[in-house]
């Protein structure tokens, strides 16, 4: 149901960072159930990838809040728990966060706090 284009315009929006791989294969099932174009299925279901830094810095600031008791276990050495903070960020957010950006902001905060 889509054509070489539709592929094309797929891996477009993976490496613009307008989708993660994760939501490329959500569009994908999509496109596979129904066609159409994969920028026309981000839109329709809102999947497209949040990056704005200043969003994730204050999603990232609540997570960290909510989860004192991590940020101890953080500094003592469990550096895996960094994964913990990730994850809530991405629950938050619907896993629409740009991973990147999040390990990028939790890094920073979390050398502030």
């Amino acid at each position: 149901p889509y054509t070489p284009y539709d592929l094309a315009e797929l891996v477009k929006l993976i490496n613009s960072g307008e989708i993660s791989g994760k939501i490329a294969k959500e569009i994908l099932l999509e496109m596979n159930r129904i066609g159409g174009s994969p920028k026309a299925i981000m839109e329709n279901l809102g999947l497209k990838q949040m990056s704005d830094q200043g969003e994730i810095e204050r999603i990232c600031r609540e997570v960290i809040d909510e989860n004192k008791a991590l940020i101890d276990e953080y500094r003592s050495g469990k550096v895996k728990i960094f994964g913990a903070f990730v994850g809530q960020v991405m629950k938050k957010t619907g896993g629409k966060a740009n991973p990147q950006v999040v390990n990028e902001a939790l890094k920073k905060l979390l050398a502030a706090k």
